[in-house]
């Protein structure tokens, strides 16, 4: 005869799939056109030249050529200013 009750099962034990966000290719490197360069959640990075977003906020390179990233000043709505980051895809030479 058992000594204790048997419990139910546990719940909440899930977890989900690792998304695999952040910079895929970095500045100075380059790119096929169609290729990955920022997988992220909301538009962290902004969009330069010769680059399109997708559904999901990812950044891919129009064209072939060299990742580069740069800071620029942006002004909000109340005059403050801020550094926003673009990211840009400039041709080979």
């Amino acid at each position: 005869m058992a000594h204790k009750k048997a419990t139910g099962a546990v719940k909440n034990v899930h977890d989900s799939n690792a998304q695999y966000r952040g910079i895929k290719v970095f500045g100075g490197q380059s790119i096929h056109a169609g290729g990955i360069i920022v997988r992220q959640a909301g538009a962290k990075y902004k969009l330069g030249a010769n680059v399109y977003e997708g559904n999901d906020f990812t950044i891919h390179a129009a064209i072939d050529g060299v990742v580069t990233f740069s800071k620029k000043k942006v002004e909000r709505f109340d005059g403050r200013k801020y550094l926003r980051t673009h990211v840009s895809v400039t041709p080979n030479a």
